[in-house]
């Protein structure tokens, strides 16, 4: 009965979901295309294996248990549904036509059920916090087994997930198993009315990401490209309320380190020309990497990186990094890809999405939280000034990030076992 009245709510809530979508293809028109996927019409072809990953952190993040997953079943086909239109883009840059790709349905019944009948799977794989009523139902009726991996929750999660307590209790009891990345994640589902049973701890998959050859050494060019001695400031995902901080910050910071670069990358392409307008209203040079490439005059000051899927080669460019989406209330980003390249990482406080990841990166010395654009400044202008100290920082994030892997041995041996391999594919 809970879950007819969530779908009855769910149905009348679609014409404002197609009202965002239009409004949103007002600057970018790729969101009123394929639509019909929303709502299970796809020319996808039936695929064994049905990974679903919301966006670009999770994409990213599923991309070595995706390569893995290639890997052990070739004779398999893998479908990647993703919910936002940069997931989209993001599974067809990485994987191409190895994989089928469309949009996750909404959550409703028909919907659903049109896609499950197209795709046949024989296992589903839910990346992180995507706890979908309909879906979880649809898969126990048609006995498709069920993992939830990377699961995670936050304490904010947990509360807004009670309110509607036995509804979430009824459709965790339709997954397999849940591998979550930290034993406080598996507290919180066993409280939201998982069974000891179903949970498992595996760690965060985000520590064995797999660094695509040659990006350090590109990386390595472009600074030498840009100057050697020259200094570079990445400032990733970043979000609104956060762009006019940082150029504060760096024009500050340019009186006493005059060559210094700033990398601004902003988290949504819709973003791009209003963090542009900024740069301008600045005073400073500044370039647009969608209209110069990478070779930027010598007196550039600025560069925006308004492109997608180059996040790693800007980490790779780094001397500091500070992670967005942290001096506003939206959560945080993934510090590890930075950690990875060895720099040290800064963020605001507000990092309630990675909580099982900047406390721990923070005590081994690989990053700083940073109340506000007083303190930003601070630690930037002692790291940026002492190489030494700096260099410490990054060691210390790179030793933590390596320790920390692991979990996609555990997620792939759980998986052979909902999905076990046949002699063709071994």
């Amino acid at each position: 009965m809970r879950r007819w009245l969530y779908s009855g709510l769910l149905y009348g809530l679609v014409p404002l979901f197609l009202l965002r979508l239009l409004w949103r293809s007002r600057t970018n028109p790729a969101y009123r295309q394929r639509l019909g996927e929303r709502f299970g019409f796809s020319a996808v072809r039936e695929s064994a294996i049905w990974l679903h990953a919301v966006s670009v952190g999770e994409t990213m993040a599923a991309r070595p248990l995706i390569e893995r997953l290639l890997r052990d079943y070739p004779h398999e086909r893998l479908l990647l549904t993703t919910t936002t239109l940069t997931g989209s883009d993001t599974v067809k840059r990485l994987f191409g036509e190895r994989v089928e790709h469309c949009y996750l349905p909404y959550d409703l019944p028909g919907a659903l059920a049109r896609l499950l009948q197209r795709v046949q799977p024989r296992l589903l794989v839910v990346m992180e916090t995507e706890i979908w009523p309909n879906l979880y139902a649809a898969c126990a009726q048609r006995q498709i087994p069920l993992m939830v991996a990377n699961a995670r929750l936050s304490a904010r999660s947990v509360r807004g997930y009670t309110r509607v307590g036995a509804l979430v209790r009824e459709t965790l009891a339709d997954a397999g198993l849940i591998a979550t990345r930290s034993v406080q994640d598996a507290q919180y589902f066993q409280q939201l009315g998982a069974q000891a049973e179903q949970v498992v701890v595996c760690g965060n998959i985000k520590f064995d990401l797999q660094i695509p050859a040659g990006v350090a050494e590109h990386g390595k060019q472009l600074r030498q490209q840009w100057g050697e001695n020259r200094l570079v400031w990445v400032a990733a995902s970043t979000h609104e309320g956060e762009d006019a901080v940082i150029l504060r910050v760096f024009a500050q910071l340019r009186e006493t380190l005059p060559g210094l670069l700033l990398i601004i990358v902003p988290r949504h392409p819709e973003r791009f020309e209003a963090v542009v307008q900024l740069c301008a209203e600045s005073g400073l040079l500044y370039a647009r990497r969608s209209r110069v490439g990478m070779a930027i005059a010598p007196d550039t000051a600025i560069l925006v990186g308004d492109s997608m899927g180059e996040m790693l080669l800007w980490y790779a460019c780094a001397d500091v990094v500070f992670i967005g989406g942290s001096l506003v209330t939206h959560g945080g980003h993934n510090p590890l890809e930075a950690a990875a390249f060895a720099v040290p990482v800064l963020s605001g406080e507000h990092v309630h999405n990675f909580a099982d990841i900047f406390p721990p990166l923070c005590e081994a010395g690989g990053a700083v939280l940073v109340s506000d654009e007083v303190a930003l400044q601070a630690y930037l202008q002692v790291w940026l000034q002492d190489t030494t100290t700096r260099l410490q920082a990054g060691e210390a994030a790179k030793v933590f990030f390596q320790q920390n892997q692991g979990a996609l041995a555990c997620l792939v041996r759980h998986i052979h076992t909902m999905l076990p391999i046949t002699r063709d594919e071994q």
